[in-house]
This record gives C-alpha cells, structure tokens and sequence, in this order.
C-alpha cells in the first residue's frame, strides 16, 4: 500500500475529521516551529492520461512527501480554460492549446506540503521538454513542449487562483497524516 492509502487508512481509524482549515496563512505544527504550508495547483493534461501516465505522477508528488488535498478526473470546458489561460490569450498558439486541453480527460489536484509550489516547480522541469532534466516529470516523459504532460502553479498567488478554478473549497479535505513528523521533523 502506497503512503496516500496508509494514510487514509490512519485517517479513516480516527473518524470524522475535524474542522477544516482555510487555504490562505501559514500555520504551526506540533512542535511550535512556524512552517509555510502552501498549497498548489497540478494538472496531469491530456496527453499523461492517454499514456497512462498518471499513477507515476502522483507517486512522485507521494514520495516527495507531499499530501493530497483534492482531485478530480474531469473533460475541461473552454470557459475554465480560459480563465486558467487567460495569460497567454494574445499568444499565437492559444487556440491550440484550448483544443489540445479540451481534447481529452485531464487530472486536476491540489498538493499541500512545505515548500511546495517551488518543489513541485522543480520536479515537473523546464516547460520545453528538450530543455527539462532526467530525473524530472517532464524530462522523464514529455516529448515535445506542446505535450507537456503536466501543469504546475508557478508561485503561491497563482496557486491560490488557480485552485479556486478547478476546486470549490468544500472540494479540498483537509487531514492529517501520520507520517507528517517523519517528513517534516517534530
């Protein structure tokens, strides 16, 4: 069983949770120490589903020590699209890259964990696929920067944003793991 199945199974042992927490400051964990817990935006596109690609995604993000806060298999329409977007709306390649992100299922999910927005930003690598490292999300699977695999939030504001997009915040669980002093020390 991967650590996400151990800690739902721990989580689901100890009965409802408890009230949940809001997206926005930072909070304490046990030890008193203030840590930043961000939360961040991944969206596993198109391409990563129709390969199949979406268990080595979340199993990277798992070992990492990241927890999953929310995620959805969903066909994305061209309104949340271009919110999502709404950037690169003069860029010449923007009606290709609505069709490629409407053209099949995607995987929306929201990590949370210390650092994570520029963590997971160093995991997926360079958006061009030629440029992006061995060993990263993209230098490991994508073969061409409109086949990108993934998206990742590229700073805490974004991440807020792009969040409210794909998730209302009754979509988001907010619990703990066991392994928490583990990852981040007591």
């Amino acid at each position: 069983m991967g650590s996400l199945g151990r800690c739902l199974a721990r989580s689901l042992l100890r009965g409802p949770p408890g009230p949940r927490r809001p997206l926005g400051p930072p909070h304490r964990h046990g030890s008193g120490t203030p840590e930043l817990q961000e939360k961040t935006l991944v969206l596993v596109k198109p391409d990563a589903v129709q390969r199949r690609l979406v268990g080595d995604v979340i199993k990277r993000f798992e070992r990492r020590g990241f927890k999953l806060v929310g995620m959805k298999l969903l066909q994305a329409n061209h309104d949340i699209l271009d919110k999502h977007y709404h950037q690169l709306r003069q860029k010449p390649f923007y009606p290709a890259l609505l069709a490629y992100m409407m053209s099949g299922p995607l995987v929306a999910m929201v990590w949370e964990g210390y650092n994570v927005v520029r963590s997971t930003r160093a995991m997926v690598g360079d958006t061009n696929s030629a440029e992006a490292k061995p060993g990263t999300i993209r230098g490991d699977f994508s073969m061409h920067v409109s086949r990108n695999v993934v998206h990742a939030s590229d700073s805490v504001e974004t991440a807020h944003e792009e969040i409210s997009f794909w998730f209302r915040s009754n979509e988001l669980v907010a619990w703990e793991c066991s392994d928490q002093d583990y990852t981040y020390g007591p």
